[in-house]
């Protein structure tokens, strides 16, 4: 069970705070960034507030000047909650809901665990997140994230977006995931080819890294089910470097 730090809800309508609703599982969006520093700084927080605002239209989720409200509700939320927390925000027709939650510290031989599933309309952040949170509560998140599967591809996991090694070339799932806010950085700063992934082709491949704005960007040791290890750890290294550079 996640501790929240802080906990909000406000009608749509009207912004008058409610009992808080996480809001899991209703039709509408949701972004979560890091939020880290003294005074809080939310990492790429333009790209996540553009790309929620874009996603709200396609859930029918309407309101005169909603990216200023996000943005004032974000400024009222963000009193200092910790060194390195995450913020999420979503909306439905009826809500807006915030959460502040302790970013999880990352343990040593950070492993992958095999799922069967696609997300409900994968190329947007949507709230159609309950099998994916059901399967994630069964392991510790400080050691496992679950690779979703599909066609014998790997898309992304639960939490982030997947990068894949081979010849010091790096790889991302082209379809069928989210294309998130912190990948897209990075594929700013170095190439990254898209294709599709195949389990059958798992171990050509000589690193796999998770990158999001949860577990930033974290090696993958090993997929026990696949018979994967991790080879080294040069482009993590560089991807790394990269990405702490937002910090």
């Amino acid at each position: 069970m996640v501790t929240l730090l802080l906990k909000k809800s406000y009608q749509l309508s009207n912004l008058k705070e409610v009992a808080f609703k996480d809001l899991w599982g209703s039709r509408g969006v949701f972004t979560t960034m890091r939020m880290v520093g003294k005074p809080s700084k939310l990492i790429l927080l333009k790209p996540h507030i553009e790309n929620l605002i874009k996603s709200t239209k396609k859930y029918g989720i309407r309101k005169k000047n909603l990216k200023n409200i996000i943005l004032n509700l974000i400024k009222k939320n963000t009193l200092y909650k910790g060194p390195d927390n995450l913020f999420r925000i979503a909306l439905n027709k009826k809500l807006i809901s915030i959460s502040i939650r302790k970013r999880p510290k990352l343990k040593k031989n950070f492993s992958l665990l095999l799922f069967k599933y696609k997300r409900v309309e994968p190329n947007y952040k949507n709230l159609y997140y309950k099998k994916i949170l059901a399967k994630l509560s069964e392991v510790d998140s400080s050691k496992f994230d679950i690779a979703l599967v599909a066609n014998n591809k790997i898309l992304e996991t639960g939490t982030s977006n997947l990068v894949f090694v081979k010849n010091g070339k790096i790889f991302s799932p082209k379809k069928n995931c989210y294309f998130g806010n912190t990948l897209r950085f990075i594929s700013k700063k170095v190439k990254i080819n898209f294709k599709d992934i195949s389990i059958k082709e798992i171990n050509d491949y000589e690193e796999i890294i998770l990158i999001g704005s949860g577990k930033g960007v974290t090696s993958v040791s090993k997929i026990d089910e696949l018979k994967w290890k991790s080879q080294n750890n040069v482009s993590f290294n560089k991807l790394r470097k990269i990405y702490n550079t937002l910090i």
